[in-house]
């Protein structure tokens, strides 16, 4: 029986709520499949903080670099807008991404038929949308250095953001596109800013490098993020996997996310690389969204993302693509019950909770097995 540790970091807000309806699903797998899942817990973020001076601990970091995924939840509110910067509850997660080299972020943005219309945009232009960006996430303008505000004398103060990236950082997060890309449609589409950026010249270099003498089977296009951000309002489905670096990546799969409908429908993992001796490669998998701290404690938050990013790590971290399968698909089932949490309520649908919508997912998890 396969046998695996998971570190469960609840964290902040509605991130607690969510990880519990996660501990549901975890539970049925131990029941229902030969997966044998034994889950640790710890602080992060704000309840950190408020316990240790500090976002994360570092018996909490050790936890983490022994468990065979994290699976996250959520950090930050305004409980803690005046701490110091250097350790803001969100400062806990930049540590867990930086020392386990957690370098590529997946974002799918998925649009399932039953919530096309609930969509900012025309059914037409969402419906079946299926859009994978990936995002360099240890590199870039938020891990550069310098990084401060110079008080200038007379009243004037300079801030510097550092934008620095590597040759290997960007041949490795290259890879993983097009290496992901084998799995999809085939296609890259590469984002920065070249035409005012030095450091979008230099990533539109090598990734054009990296494809060119490793995956000249593939297809690779190059596109300015302002662009690409329009492209994606306009006609979003012409996408099928984009890579882009820390900022831009993290606007962009932001953007996309709100084309589904809502960002508590949607995952993400952060994976290291593979350790060619043991097979294993650091990972994270946390909602997109943040911790939504105006609806913490009402038991209205929508747990799909949570429980579709351990999905995710059952696909990347334990290669069990038929649980994933299975999850995933009980997700869609469910939704096309009618239910819908508030955050993706639409006329003639009926409001549930956190609890219930987790449930129910269940509900069609069993019933795919019996």
């Amino acid at each position: 029986m396969p046998s695996f540790n998971l570190l469960l970091l609840p964290g902040d807000g509605i991130g607690p709520e969510v990880m519990k309806e996660v501990e549901k699903v975890i539970a049925w797998l131990n029941i229902n499949t030969d997966l044998k899942f034994e889950t640790e817990y710890d602080l992060v973020g704000g309840s950190a903080y408020d316990n240790h001076g500090k976002a994360i601990s570092n018996e909490a970091m050790k936890l983490a670099h022994g468990s065979d995924a994290v699976i996250f939840g959520a950090v930050g509110g305004p409980k803690w807008d005046s701490v110091p910067f250097d350790v803001r509850p969100e400062a806990g997660l930049l540590r867990l991404r930086k020392e386990l080299d957690l370098f590529a972020n997946l974002r799918p943005a998925i649009c399932y038929k039953a919530l096309a219309d609930a969509s900012s945009l025309k059914r037409e232009l969402v419906e079946g949308l299926d859009i994978l960006i990936l995002r360099e996430l240890t590199g870039g303008v938020y891990f550069g250095e310098p990084k401060e505000i110079i008080d200038l004398g007379n009243g004037q103060k300079k801030a510097i953001d550092t934008q620095v990236y590597h040759t290997h950082e960007i041949e490795r997060i290259a890879r993983v596109a097009f290496e992901l890309a084998k799995t999809r449609k085939g296609k890259v589409t590469s984002t920065e800013k070249r035409n005012v950026m030095i450091s979008g010249v230099f990533w539109n270099q090598v990734v054009t490098h990296i494809h060119k003498t490793e995956y000249p089977e593939m297809e690779l296009e190059h596109i300015l993020a302002d662009a690409c951000a329009m492209q994606l309002v306009r006609e979003p489905k012409q996408f099928d996997l984009i890579v882009a670096d820390n900022l831009f990546g993290d606007i962009l799969s932001d953007e996309a996310a709100m084309l589904t409908g809502s960002m508590g429908m949607l995952p993400s993992a952060s994976l290291g690389s593979l350790d060619e001796g043991t097979k294993k490669r650091n990972a994270m998998y946390e909602p997109v969204h943040g911790s939504a701290p105006d609806i913490s404690g009402k038991g209205i938050a929508n747990p799909i993302a949570e429980i579709a990013s351990f999905a995710m790590a059952l696909r990347y971290s334990f290669n069990r693509p038929l649980e994933a399968d299975l999850i995933e698909s009980s997700i869609s089932s469910a939704l096309d019950r009618n239910i819908r949490t508030p955050d993706i309520m639409q006329d003639g649908m009926e409001k549930i909770g956190t609890s219930a919508m987790a449930d129910a997912i269940i509900e069609e998890m069993n019933s795919r097995i019996n």
